[in-house]
């Protein structure tokens, strides 16, 4: 449950304080305070009790719209220069696009050259194959994988096959290098 707490004269809970009353500023009120006590011109309002001067709460209004307007910029200047920083590639001198040389090296060499989409069995032969996914291309390949399933149990095809169910650590390796095999011969051809 949370705690409700009573709101203040100038509508903040108590124990809080407005954003823009840091120890300057507070100081800077306090010394044009000193400054008008001893003015006159000085009211008291009926209804309230309080005593204000009209002089007085129409500079601290001003300088309070400044400083709020002065920390809103501020905010927004600094988040500006977190997002370009976010965004920022290291890199410097882009020609053209995203990547310039090094980047688009950099990119590739860590991307796989394939996606294993899913296992399935072929109408036509009976025999299970592999959709990959070719990186870098909307390309997918059939790769047969010809007798690699056999050592694994009937159910165990079945649930690789149908629901997706991780092979052995082996058998997995074993896939992974036919699938390779047939990128490898797709992009040489």
């Amino acid at each position: 449950m949370a705690a409700v707490g009573r709101l203040s004269e100038g509508g903040y809970m108590e124990g809080q304080s407005p954003k823009w009353a840091k120890p300057s500023r507070t100081a800077c009120l306090a010394r044009l305070l000193q400054a008008y006590i001893g003015k006159s011109g000085w009211q008291v309002d009926l209804l309230t009790g309080e005593v204000y001067h009209p002089e007085y709460e129409a500079r601290i209004r001003a300088l309070i719209q400044n400083w709020a307007i002065d920390d809103r910029e501020e905010r927004e200047a600094a988040w500006q220069a977190e997002r370009k920083a976010m965004h920022a590639l290291n890199e410097r001198g882009r020609v053209r696009g995203q990547f310039n040389a090094t980047g688009k090296d950099a990119f590739y060499a860590v991307q796989p050259t394939f996606y294993l989409d899913g296992l399935g069995i072929s109408g036509l032969t009976f025999q299970p194959f592999a959709k990959v996914r070719v990186s870098s291309s909307f390309v997918n390949l059939h790769v047969d994988l010809g007798h690699t399933l056999r050592r694994l149990s009937k159910n165990g095809r079945r649930k690789a096959i149908r629901y997706g169910k991780a092979l052995p650590q082996e058998l997995q390796a074993e896939v992974d290098e036919l699938c390779r095999q047939a990128v490898r011969h797709y992009q040489a051809h």
